[in-house]
């Protein structure tokens, strides 16, 4: 995938002009610009990667003119960076540092700070000083897919001298920091000493196993200069780089091997249970002819366990993946249950083998570095499947989706390189060192997880007034959301206002294969189920005795059928996350939520084929939480009552009034409180009840207050 010129000198004025009225001066429009031009390219940057800088000149309160830099902040990601996402930092403090020999990590992090402009603005990129160093006004660093498969050969400052000549300045590898703008600039120094008694100029600076610099007096030279230099490290690979993060899996996963996903999701929690964390994993595949081709490849092992691409994506995806076995490897049996257990089986001892193996990895570089270092969890965060692709694993499914971009960045990577020589990383030490840097080893425990983190949350009848609401309280809880209902247009608005990663789906629940699609899609996204909330309805009036049985069997098939059909789909995924797990205290368990109506206690005149069907759900609750519960499935319901939504519309509503004999202002508010209940109160109950870990079989009541309808 040729890196393309996207720059438009027309594009790049809008940008001066947009950024003027917001007070922003011209250098610093042109940064963010071609910052985002790098941004949005995946073969050059991903996901926070990459940083960009300018250097100007900034005007003090007293009037002096003072040397700035304008560097990419921690925490903006260069495809959408704004003007502030390039602190100003004062310039001749950084460059001071040229003549001191040491610096911690932690110093150069708050020198950087205390010459920030403007205190609050983000902490400068951990390469600011090699910007500050570098004596070109724009400076771009980039982790370029085919510049990172030739430094990742075996003899790469020989191979890079040879592609790119003079006009390169080459760095062995050193890892990012003080040291690395020190040594850096030293190379640099010898090289700007012979290209000025040669006559020709420096383009760029190419770090080995790390990335490329590229340098401009303006900043269109500088972005030109890394599309050319990119272009011509991919005109040397034989392989052209195939990098199709947007494309859509092409691969129909079978549901036979979609089952191995809930299997392996229940492996992981299982560990992170253990370990007494409440992290629960989700997943993202990545399923093509190439991915699943590669994992056939003879010499899979020798090439998986080389390394990554690059040090800093280590952070990501730890060093090296783990691998299954395929699924038909056990299919011997006539009992496909007892093939699924045996490949669980051998999957587990996978696992544990790869914990093993990091936990060497761990106390060995620890010991070198005197054991100071805090240990990170051991499980893998990429996973290769050989009947479904490249598995990427994260705490949430935003984690999961870049986990599984630089994953494929390195699938691409390796490959390249291996199509021009060797692909040759840095070694085991080097990895660590920046796995376990003291900047990265600062943040652990200082981030908070909300409540319902990395739980995969089902709703039904979601596209309604009380499914969105459940649905957005859940999100908010850090939930992964998954908006089932018949309408798709309405799942979408739901799932809309959910989050980006909040998935829509489109299922009629009076449909058993509409079901299992559903539930197919629900594991090919997020591997699992934590959370059923089965909540879709519908009702119609008429008395008893003369009504219609199409009507009394299309009401008992949504109210009660329908809740039974995912409910089964949702408990077979919850056991499989347990499959082979003996011990009840460590299995996961799962919860079902039912929305039942106070129907079910207390029907309503003219309203039997609802609350005859609703009766029987409080009974279908009840029979779950008595036959799961030993599996730690818990099954509970939400007994509202009177809830304006498209079941209970302005038309129903004026109906159950008159049988009343009230006003419908009346009806709404009939309970002891004198208060109508709305939407977003039953969506706290369901958000409340599921919180309630040692509750099961129970009915909590959201009506305001029905004598006729409390639980007795």
């Amino acid at each position: 995938m040729t890196s393309i010129n996207k720059w438009s000198d027309e594009e790049a004025q809008r940008a001066i002009n947009k950024y003027a009225k917001q007070g922003f001066s011209e250098e610093l429009a042109l940064r963010t610009y071609s910052a985002r031009l790098l941004g949005n390219d995946p073969e050059l940057v991903l996901h926070g990667g990459g940083n960009t800088s300018a250097k100007s000149e900034n005007i003090d309160l007293f009037g002096n003119v003072e040397p700035i830099i304008y560097i990419k902040g921690s925490g903006w990601d260069l495809g959408s960076i704004e003007p502030q996402g390039h602190p100003a930092v004062k310039l001749e403090p950084l460059r001071q540092l040229q003549n001191i020999v040491e610096l911690s990590d932690e110093e150069m992090v708050s020198i950087q700070r205390r010459n920030l402009l403007d205190p609050t603005a983000p902490t400068p990129s951990v390469e600011a000083l090699l910007h500050a160093f570098l004596p070109y006004k724009y400076i771009d660093h980039t982790h370029s897919i085919s510049i990172l498969a030739l430094a990742n050969q075996p003899e790469g400052m020989k191979v890079c001298h040879e592609i790119f000549g003079k006009s390169m300045v080459i760095v062995p590898y050193i890892m990012p920091g003080f040291n690395l703008a020190l040594e850096s600039l030293k190379i640099y120094k010898k090289e700007e000493n012979k290209s000025i008694s040669l006559g020709y100029e420096l383009e760029g600076m190419l770090l080995l196993n790390h990335g490329l610099f590229t340098f401009g007096k303006t900043a269109k030279e500088s972005y030109e200069r890394m599309i050319k230099l990119v272009n011509k490290a991919e005109s040397c690979l034989s392989r052209k780089i195939s990098l199709n993060l947007n494309q859509e899996n092409d691969i129909v996963i079978k549901t036979n091997y979609l089952k191995t996903l809930p299997i392996l999701r229940g492996l992981l929690n299982q560990n992170s249970a253990i370990s007494d964390k409440s992290t629960k994993w989700v997943i993202d595949i990545r399923s093509n002819r190439s991915i699943l081709n590669f994992i056939k490849r003879k010499d899979l092992k020798d090439l998986i366990y080389r390394g990554v691409a690059t040090p800093d994506h280590v952070i990501r995806t730890k060093s090296k993946p783990l691998l299954l076995k395929s699924l038909n490897s056990f299919n011997k049996k006539i009992d496909y249950k007892e093939n699924l257990i045996d490949w669980a089986l051998d999957s587990s001892n996978r696992l544990e083998e790869y914990k093993e193996n990091y936990e060497k990895y761990f106390n060995e570089n620890n010991i070198r570095l005197g054991g100071i270092k805090k240990k990170l969890d051991s499980l893998p965060r990429v996973v290769l499947h050989p009947d479904i692709g490249l598995i990427a694993i994260g705490k949430n499914k935003k984690d999961a989706v870049i986990n599984g971009d630089i994953a494929q960045a390195w699938l691409e990577t390796l490959l390249s390189a291996e199509s021009f020589g060797s692909f040759l990383p840095v070694n085991a030490e080097d990895t660590f060192d920046l796995e376990y840097w003291s900047l990265e080893q600062a943040k652990l425990g200082k981030k908070k997880s909300l409540e319902f983190h990395g739980n995969v949350v089902a709703i039904t009848g979601a596209g309604g007034a009380i499914g969105s609401e459940i649905a957005r309280i859940f999100a908010t809880q850090g939930a992964e959301v998954i908006v089932i209902d018949k309408d798709f247009e309405s799942a979408q608005k739901t799932a809309k206002s959910c989050g980006f990663y909040a998935l829509p789906i489109a299922c009629d629940l009076t449909n058993p294969k509409d079901i299992k699609k559903a539930f197919d899609i629900i594991l090919s996204h997020h591997g699992g189920l934590d959370i059923l909330i089965s909540n879709a309805g519908s009702a119609w009036e008429g008395d008893i005795s003369i009504l219609n049985e199409d009507v009394l069997m299309k009401s008992i098939d949504i109210n009660l059928l329908s809740h039974q059909r995912v409910t089964q789909k949702a408990v077979e995924i919850f056991k499989l996350q347990d499959l082979i797990i003996k011990a009840n205290s460590n299995k996961i368990g799962g919860q079902l939520l039912f929305n039942i109506s106070k129907q079910s206690l207390n029907p309503g005149k003219g309203f039997g084929s609802y609350g005859i069907a609703k009766a029987a759900l409080l009974a279908l609750m009840r029979q779950y939480a008595l036959e799961e519960g030993i599996c730690k499935i818990r099954s509970n319901g939400i007994n509202a009552d009177r809830i304006q939504s498209g079941l209970l519309n302005d038309q129903m509503i004026e109906s159950r009034a008159v049988s009343r004999g009230v006003s419908k202002e009346e009806y709404m508010e009939g309970n002891l409180l004198k208060k109508e209940v709305k939407a977003e109160d039953v969506a706290e109950a369901f958000l409340s009840i599921a919180k309630m870990k040692s509750t099961t079989g129970a009915l909590l009541t959201v009506d305001g207050g029905n004598v006729s309808a409390m639980v007795r």
